[in-house]
């Protein structure tokens, strides 16, 4: 299972109270949040992967304070993230029969004025977790736990960083968002050799976010205002892939804020099947969004009640399971399957004895009540498409797929390797919104021997394209 966040759930709302949510590990086995009890807070751990799930409360000595930070490991113990006295300090909660057992990992000083220090989103594997320590002109990547000895710092990286997104299965290749120099460009930290070099770059005055990114099939999910200057919009990419970024116009829903959470797992070169969740917020409410890039359209499902907003795992088979909470089941875990259609016959008009489209809604808006009639579809309209590529297949290893870094590489040859088939190709842009300029052709850091124990700095890496058919399928492999 695939989950990614770009802030902690945890982190303090308005009037200082907590954000509905919780945090779920890489492979959706465990959950953690801070659980209501009466005008206090305390962790809870949720195991998702049994026959049921269930929550195992971790009350400490003392109430923890809104905005504590938490996050579940792969082996059932919960780190938490505490701020006292102007220390970050960091322990392993788990359960101790009665009790809650506490280890202390240690602390980290931010002296630095205007530094915010979060955790980063579960690592896979869940052995280790890792800290983002976000300053005005540098930011530093921490291992909370997981190392020889207390927190450790890792790499330092220039600007402001926010973010974070993991492109590997190893918890090696660490994508943040950089601001510097007035604007927001992605880029990839390799934790091992504490190296830094670009990865999204969509035009020289967009800014540009990677929220979301699957190792297996290579789908990642972008916010730029590139296509429509000084608006966000929502994209996808392939990373590896020369066909451009695509800003569809059904994620563009008119009044609602659209927030990606979760991409199907599983679907090995074949990036366009994956289904992805969808957070929207609107006047309605906040409800639950389900597309695929070949489908071209969003499909709107009531959100159960108590849903702990913005959190979800997709399984391989297409299951989206949303975590929720109310006074009656303090611990439900509710399933919705996404459907699935023949886009392209559904384009033409054909019948076939493939799935049926859905009869959901994708209007942007909630499910439609009975007695209302919507207005037409935006999911039938063309795809933007400026003219930004994904490209050049160069970087640092991706563990089990091979990909590289997003942007144009005219030297980069495709190989033995077809690109993955796209939906609406052909499609024109979107009326109305001006063409990015060419993509620039960044590239992740060389690999090279194990990084040796002291803190460095991250330094830019040169981008050297590589031809694939120099690069094994089962790994990347960067000149």
């Amino acid at each position: 299972m695939t989950a990614c966040a770009i802030e902690p759930p945890s982190t303090s709302g308005a009037d200082g109270v907590p954000e509905a949510g919780c945090v779920i590990t890489a492979d959706g086995a465990y959950a953690a949040r801070l659980a209501p009890a009466g005008d206090c807070w305390f962790p809870e751990r949720w195991t998702l992967d049994g026959p049921e799930p269930y929550a195992v409360p971790l009350p400490g000595n003392q109430p923890e304070e809104p905005g504590t930070g938490v996050q579940p490991m792969g082996d059932g113990r919960v780190l938490i993230h505490r701020l006292a006295a102007g220390r970050h300090t960091f322990s392993l909660l788990y359960p101790t029969g009665p009790g809650t057992g506490e280890l202390p990992l240690g602390a980290v000083d931010c002296p630095e004025p205007g530094t915010r220090l979060t955790l980063l989103p579960p690592a896979p594997g869940g052995a280790r977790a890792y800290a983002l320590a976000s300053g005005v002109r540098s930011s530093v990547v921490w291992l909370v736990t997981g190392g020889a000895s207390g927190p450790e710092r890792l790499a330092e990286v220039p600007g402001r960083c926010s973010g974070g997104v993991w492109l590997d299965g190893t918890g090696r290749l660490l994508a943040l968002d950089r601001e510097l120099g007035g604007r927001t460009k992605t880029v990839v930290v390799d934790l091992e050799r504490a190296a830094v070099s670009p990865l999204l770059q969509i035009a020289d005055g967009s800014n540009d976010r990677l929220l979301l990114a699957d190792p297996d099939s290579g789908l990642l999910l972008i916010s730029s205002d590139a296509p429509s200057p000084g608006q966000e919009r929502l994209g996808w990419g392939v990373l590896g892939s020369t066909l451009p970024v695509r800003f569809p116009r059904c994620l563009l829903l008119p009044d609602c804020v659209v927030t990606p959470f979760a991409i199907q797992p599983g679907q090995v070169l074949m990036p366009e099947n994956c289904a992805v969740g969808l957070r929207i917020d609107g006047a309605f409410g906040t409800w639950v969004g389900t597309w695929r890039p070949a489908e071209r359209r969003v499909r709107h499902l009531p959100a159960p009640e108590g849903w702990l907003a913005g959190t979800g795992v997709w399984t391989a088979e297409g299951v989206l399971r949303l975590p929720y909470a109310t006074p009656a089941t303090p611990c439900g875990l509710t399933e919705l399957a996404a459907p699935r259609e023949n886009a392209g016959a559904a384009e033409q008009g054909r019948t076939d004895a493939g799935p049926r489209p859905s009869t959901e809604s994708t209007e942007p808006g909630p499910p439609t009540r009975p007695g209302t009639r919507p207005e037409a579809s935006p999911g039938a309209q063309p795809e933007a498409r400026p003219g930004a590529g994904l490209g050049a297949r160069s970087g640092a290893e991706l563990g089990a797929r091979s990909g590289a870094g997003l942007g144009a590489g005219p030297g980069a040859e495709l190989g033995a390797r077809p690109e993955p088939p796209m939906a609406g190709t052909a499609a024109a842009p979107e009326t109305g919104a001006p063409a990015a300029p060419e993509t620039r052709g960044p590239a992740a850091p060389e690999t090279r021997g194990p990084a040796p124990s002291v803190t460095r700095t991250a330094v830019p890496v040169p981008a050297r394209p590589v031809p694939l058919q120099q690069a094994p399928l089962g790994r990347l492999v960067t000149n």
